[in-house]
């Protein structure tokens, strides 16, 4: 609602500016491709229905946000910007997204380029199952 009266005033150069998320969220959690037909646990679908909602929520959001901190704009504005924001799903904002091991869904110690957990990416080091990745000898 902020952004179509802010759209009525002339200010849709500021549009423009604002399309690009869906460009840096797309390299940042890469693509959520799944090789098996079913996921580990709930959890996991879970976090996958949040990206995805992330990822349709992101040019929205990020408009919206920029009117609500813009101090030039008028108080009732930034307010209604704030209602609006509020308005949208919980679980379309990237805070509520979690790095999840891809084969146990383990939450925690995952390796962000592997998209690993600590475990199972050490388990898979240690058999040579992971191309460019040694052991430390000294």
């Amino acid at each position: 609602m902020a952004a179509q009266r802010l759209g009525s005033l002339g200010f849709n150069a500021l549009y423009s500016v604002f399309c690009a998320p869906k460009q840096a969220l797309r390299s940042w959690w890469g693509t959520v491709e799944q090789a098996r037909g079913y996921y580990v646990d709930w959890r996991m679908l879970r976090d996958v229905k949040r990206r995805k909602l992330a990822f349709e929520y992101a040019d929205e959001r990020l408009r919206i946000n920029a009117l609500r901190k813009n101090l030039i704009l008028p108080k009732e504005l930034r307010d209604q910007a704030s209602i609006d924001i509020a308005a949208l799903p919980r679980d379309s904002c990237p805070v509520r997204i979690r790095n999840r091991c891809v084969l146990t869904s383990r939450p925690r110690g995952v390796k962000r380029r592997w998209r690993l957990s600590r475990i199972v990416f050490r388990h898979i080091a240690d058999h040579n199952q992971i191309s460019g990745v040694m052991r430390a000898r000294w």
